[in-house]
């Protein structure tokens, strides 16, 4: 999408065409810690066996097996994952 050798545009004036900051241009993000891929690991484990328990109780699953961790945690990685609680909601 942009071209850092084009022989007119700047990498500046590229960006601003694109509707782009230069920041995000140049951002890299950081990769999941070891200890956050075992507790995704575990987190999918435990959401394939029961895939009704939100990150409340995903929480609690995995303080009783002895990780620390906080629910912000929990929901985080949940959401990284692209999971979600089963549960009942409106019907149309």
């Amino acid at each position: 999408m942009i071209d850092e050798d084009h022989p007119e545009l700047s990498i500046r004036r590229q960006c601003e065409l694109v509707g782009l900051n230069r920041s995000t241009r140049y951002y890299e993000p950081t990769p999941e810690t070891p200890e956050n891929l075992e507790l995704m690991r575990l987190i999918d484990q435990e959401y394939t066996a029961h895939p009704f328990f939100g990150s409340r109780k995903i929480t609690q699953w995995l303080i009783g097996r002895g990780h620390e961790v906080n629910r912000k945690r929990v929901r985080r990685l949940m959401r990284v994952m692209g999971l979600e609680a089963i549960y009942p909601g409106h019907s149309r």
